[in-house]
């Protein structure tokens, strides 16, 4: 092969790939993709405002010791169901026994001033008698008698009173209930009126709940209210007992008690859902979508429509009002009988073609 051959073949394959390079790449079609999609249509607003809850005793009590002192007993448990004189908690009672020992032995020497003084008395109204004494000597010692009888009264007192304070070293039930929180241990020093263990009495119930402030004033007493515990669909009825006539320091709410039958009574500390009927926003028919149906672009939303015809698909902004549940209500830029973009909002863009995506039925078992 000559020199011209190889020279001529170089310049034909350079001209070759210079064509090559200057043609136009092929164009890709854009994918078509299924999306579900759903008819706009209006029905009626079913949403409130709900809100948490708990079961509570009508009446809670705190009880504490009514003297101070070491405590070195706890019989009371979390959860314990007492009675009427059932001991919840004892202190160290040694030195109430001492005081009350102590006031003893006052009205024993007090009950011996008053004997001499009631023999002196009659011993002198004797010599009266017989005009030994003068009537003036005779008062006298009838004063002193009265005095002494006045310190017996009083050693008495002291003496019953620390007798009732030897006996508040036990704590005591006064009521019947359930034990919901203990509130000292052993071996604590409490002081009179500490509270130390307390009990739910028995009897009504209530539901109590929180509310801010933009809605208590819709909240009447005697309104009813749905209640509905978290693992039973059951929905009970109640009507509202009392409104806070504050709202909480911390929390800015106000709270609210409802009253239960007595044969719907839930156990204490469930935690419920509440939906005031005063609060319920049931009324007109509005169009209401999912969020996943919502494409927002900036600060707008819009949803994707569907053209049948041409199975293409379009953006169309929207206004929205509100929400009801988990969807979304549309106030502005639909109306009923358009087909809309139901899932995969964000893979799309217009006039794109799509097709309408069919479930596939479950294999038969």
């Amino acid at each position: 092969m000559s020199f011209q051959s190889l020279m001529s073949g170089a310049t034909l394959c350079a001209v070759v790939l210079s064509l090559s390079a200057c043609s136009k790449p092929a164009v890709t079609e854009e994918p078509v993709r299924a999306v579900k999609v759903m008819t706009v249509g209006t029905e009626a607003m079913q949403s409130g405002s709900e809100y948490a809850g708990e079961v509570r005793a009508r009446v809670e009590s705190r009880l504490g010791f009514r003297v101070g002192g070491k405590i070195v007993r706890r019989q009371a448990e979390l959860g314990q169901r007492v009675k009427v004189g059932d001991v919840l908690a004892q202190l160290d009672a040694q030195d109430l026994k001492l005081a009350s020992e102590a006031a003893r032995a006052q009205l024993y020497a007090a009950s011996t001033n008053r004997d001499l003084a009631a023999a002196d008395f009659k011993r002198f109204k004797d010599l009266r008698d017989q005009n030994f004494i003068s009537a003036a000597e005779l008062e006298r010692r009838e004063a002193s008698l009265k005095a002494a009888q006045a310190q017996v009264d009083q050693a008495q007192a002291q003496f019953s009173g620390q007798g009732n304070q030897a006996a508040y070293a036990a704590l005591v039930a006064d009521t019947a209930g359930v034990v919901t929180a203990v509130e000292a241990e052993v071996g604590q020093v409490v002081g009179a009126g500490t509270p130390v263990v307390r009990i739910a009495q028995d009897g009504p119930r209530d539901v109590v709940f929180s509310v801010p402030e933009d809605k208590i004033l819709k909240i009447k007493i005697g309104s009813e209210v749905s209640i509905r515990t978290w693992a039973n669909p059951t929905v009970f009825k109640g009507s509202v007992r009392e409104v806070a006539a504050s709202a909480d320091p911390v929390t800015r709410t106000f709270s609210v008690k409802v009253t239960m039958q007595a044969k719907e009574a839930l156990p204490l500390g469930v935690t419920v859902s509440v939906t005031p009927q005063s609060l319920d926003r049931s009324g007109p028919a509005v169009i209401k979508l999912p969020t996943s149906a919502f494409h927002h672009d900036g600060k707008n939303a819009a949803v994707w429509v569907l053209d049948p015809a041409q199975m293409t698909v379009k953006l169309q902004s929207v206004v929205i009002a509100t929400a009801d549940g988990n969807d979304v209500v549309v106030s502005q830029g639909l109306q009923p009988g358009l087909q809309v973009v139901a899932a995969g909002v964000h893979v799309l863009s217009p006039g794109q073609k799509v097709t309408v995506y069919q479930e596939k039925p479950a294999p038969a078992k």
